[in-house]
């Protein structure tokens, strides 16, 4: 599963390998093709509205299926610089469930298109890891499965991704005909979803103050983005097309920070062009043939003091806010992609503040068996903390 290298590989060669800045060069960020359904479509005066407040709402029709109902759920939140952009979640509610628990499920995503969305991708077996939501299901809890990497598809950008998962929750708890309002909440993901989930826990009590978690829970989470592009060599790799779509996922949220673009030379630019809109099974496809090497008009590692800043930015090692919420942190050992002792780090600082922490090991090393192991573990973590019972502290 070295091809899943990436849910962070997040920043790995290409956003680092092309900083330096060329004065020669004009090319701008590309961004996604916006979806055409109307309903993904941000009102022109979505700044009115508070991070958190809905702006549409709409039931879709699964035919037959009569035992959960599908909803998406357009919301008003905020980007890195700090302006307002729409986000979107899909809920699904087990019928006949009064109040049922609501789980936001951040699920992989690894991609650069609009279409790779969990609003749009739960049908097309892109959203790798949807299966992780039918458990929940299972248990008779809601479960919402946010596109938390914003309008722009900004991959590898893990502050905004945090801060769309938790408007993405007060949003559905607005909606009315959904019930969950007063539901006990919990926040769970693995690798890129797991950094979105361990971050939206992390500025919680900073950017919702009053949104109310019961616990949350994050596995292969990739804590330190600057240690990742470190440790990644220069030669060809497995993940590389997911790599170079974190490079330019950054950009799209950093345009002013990362122009990575201008150091792609002709064949990196078609390159760009050619995946822009791409999901994560094409970019594997056609990456794996592909190297910084070959794309790059400059090579700069680590030279640009920018660029490593906003590695950090985007690193939960580096980030000194805590959340207050019960916290389950799983990692395996020996994982290949996501470095372990970043993750011990982060759960040993917790510890020493007084979060509410629960850090288990697994001695693994491939990363997604990490995933299938732990999810139980997360799921019955949960189902404690929603029966109020005294959350376990193992650092």
């Amino acid at each position: 599963m070295r091809r899943i290298s990436t849910t962070v590989l997040a920043v790995l060669l290409c956003a680092l390998y092309l900083v330096a800045p060329d004065p020669a060069a004009t090319a701008e960020p590309l961004y996604p093709t916006p979806n055409p359904d109307p309903f993904f479509r941000a009102p022109d005066d979505l700044g009115r509205l508070a991070p958190g407040d809905v702006v549409r709402v709409r039931r879709l029709d699964l035919g037959p299926v009569t035992n959960i109902s599908v909803w998406h759920v357009a919301f008003r939140s905020t980007n890195s610089a700090g302006n307002p952009i729409m986000g979107v979640t899909t809920v699904l509610v087990p019928a006949g469930v009064v109040r049922p628990p609501l789980v936001s499920y951040q699920a992989l995503i690894n991609s650069l298109g609009t279409k790779c969305n969990p609003s749009s991708s739960l049908i097309n077996e892109e959203t790798l890891d949807a299966w992780g939501s039918v458990l929940p299901l299972s248990r008779g809890w809601a479960i919402s499965l946010p596109d938390y990497l914003g309008p722009n598809v900004a991959y590898g950008a893990a502050r905004l991704s945090g801060m769309v998962t938790l408007d993405s929750v007060e949003a559905v708890q607005r909606v009315p005909e959904l019930g969950l309002d007063q539901s006990p909440v919990g926040l769970a993901g693995y690798s890129g979803g797991g950094m979105a989930t361990a971050w939206a826990a992390a500025l919680q009590p900073t950017y919702a103050p009053t949104l109310k978690l019961t616990a949350a829970a994050a596995g292969g989470v990739p804590a330190d983005l600057e240690q990742m592009a470190l440790g990644i060599g220069f030669g060809p790799h497995p993940g590389f097309g997911l790599a170079f779509a974190a490079a330019m996922g950054l950009e799209r949220e950093y345009p002013d920070r990362l122009p990575i673009s201008r150091q792609l030379n002709e064949t990196g630019l078609w390159f760009r062009d050619f995946t822009h809109d791409e999901c994560r099974r094409f970019l594997l496809l056609h990456g794996a043939i592909r190297n910084a090497e070959q794309l790059a008009a400059t090579k700069n590692l680590m030279d640009d003091p920018d660029a490593r800043a906003v590695l950090r930015e985007n690193s939960l090692r580096h980030y000194p806010g805590l959340p207050t919420v019960p916290t389950l942190l799983w990692q395996g050992v020996y994982d290949e992609l996501t470095p372990f002792d970043a993750v011990a780090d982060v759960a040993a600082r917790y510890c020493r503040e007084g979060v509410p922490i629960t850090f288990s090991r697994y001695d693994l090393s491939e990363h997604m068996t990490t995933a299938v192991a732990g999810l139980p573990e997360a799921w019955n973590y949960f189902e404690a903390r929603f029966r109020g019972e005294p959350t376990p502290i193992r650092c």
